[in-house]
């Protein structure tokens, strides 16, 4: 017998409380395709921005007012496969753990475009962070959205920080766009490299080490820490012809090892600076702002996408003019003009 559908009243108090199962139902919520849960889930998050949460959950008290102070931080993880995206997340939000944050981990996995399947491993490869009460791990298909980037993965981030998780870690599948869009939807960028793949400047695109705040190579340790350092030195002189960001902030180039934790508090102790300088200079707030305006700019041409597709007369032309097209007997463009005009999306011509 299929459970009952809960209100939005219920979401809400439920995602307050930190009651994981209701947090969890209120993520698929907000992934569901159907319209009825689109609606309902919206409500959810509204009335979450309504009432902000004024008493965040915490296992530990005494640890929470110590940490008080400290923002909410997205961060955004990157690297190619292979890098120890999972591994360092985990060690880093073990250590967060320890400090008396609450850190969630959305973990945007590679969909098969075949299967539409989704590989969802990340619980297992975070053992250790997965069984603290003070962490919340959610693994999600990637499908066909932008850059292999969950279409809702935002919305989710609401939700996670009204549950009271304060450090919410966004890893990206590693290719694609998936870089520009976790930019734009967290505070602070981490790009994992590893030591010894070569010429460590080749297979890196100039456009993701310039949206990097911190520049981390993983796997610093054994026989791999003279290579690590070699790399970090490489990257180092390159940040250096890098433009000025407009954070204000100079990149750091770190080595760390996500196996035996050494270089791992470095990390941590250089977003924490980069959270001082862009609060310092007015950037944080900016760039919350401009990341919600292009969210809301994605969301209506998505809607308008939408919206033209599913127009029955857009439906009808395209079913009668893509043959034509494809027979090479119209145009592509006379076509796409006809379809737009029989749809109202643009005004017919005036009579000669």
């Amino acid at each position: 017998m299929p459970r009952p559908q809960r209100s939005a009243e219920e979401y809400v108090r439920g995602i307050r409380a930190g009651d994981r199962v209701v947090l969890a139902q209120a993520i698929t919520l907000v992934e569901s395709a159907r319209p009825e849960h689109q609606v309902l889930a919206q409500t959810v998050i509204q009335q979450l921005l309504d009432t902000p949460n004024s008493k965040p959950k915490t296992q530990n008290s005494k640890l929470k007012t110590q940490n008080s102070k400290k923002p909410n931080l997205r961060i955004g993880v990157t690297g190619a496969p292979g890098v120890g995206k999972s591994t360092f997340i985990e060690a880093l939000g073990m250590l967060l753990v320890a400090q008396g944050r609450q850190v969630a981990v959305l973990a945007i996995d590679p969909s098969s475009s075949l299967s539409r399947g989704s590989i969802l491993g990340d619980k297992t490869r975070m053992e250790r962070l997965s069984a603290s009460e003070q962490a919340f791990i959610r693994p999600s298909p990637a499908g066909d959205s932008l850059g292999g980037v969950a279409r809702k993965t935002r919305e989710t981030i609401l939700l996670v920080e009204a549950a009271g998780y304060d450090t919410v870690f966004v890893e990206t599948v590693g290719v694609g766009q998936s870089e520009t869009a976790v930019h734009r939807m967290t505070d602070v960028f981490v790009l994992l490299l590893l030591p010894g793949a070569g010429d460590e400047l080749q297979g890196i695109k100039r456009g993701i080490v310039e949206m990097a705040d911190i520049l981390a190579v993983n796997k610093a340790d054994g026989d791999r820490i003279k290579l690590a350092n070699q790399a970090r030195a490489h990257y180092l002189n390159a940040t250096h012809l890098l433009p000025p960001a407009p954070s204000g902030w100079a990149p750091r180039v770190l080595a760390c090892s996500s196996q035996d934790g050494a270089g791992i508090p470095e990390v941590w102790a250089a977003m924490e600076e980069y959270w001082e300088c862009v609060q310092a200079n007015g950037f944080f707030t900016k760039n919350r702002r401009q990341q919600a305006q292009y969210w809301l700019q994605e969301a209506l041409e998505s809607g308008l996408r939408s919206a033209f597709y599913g127009h029955p007369e857009v439906k009808r032309q395209l079913a009668a003019l893509e043959p034509e097209v494809l027979a090479g007997r119209v145009s592509p463009f006379a076509a796409a003009a006809q379809v737009l005009r029989s749809a109202g999306f643009i005004p017919l011509p005036p009579e000669v």
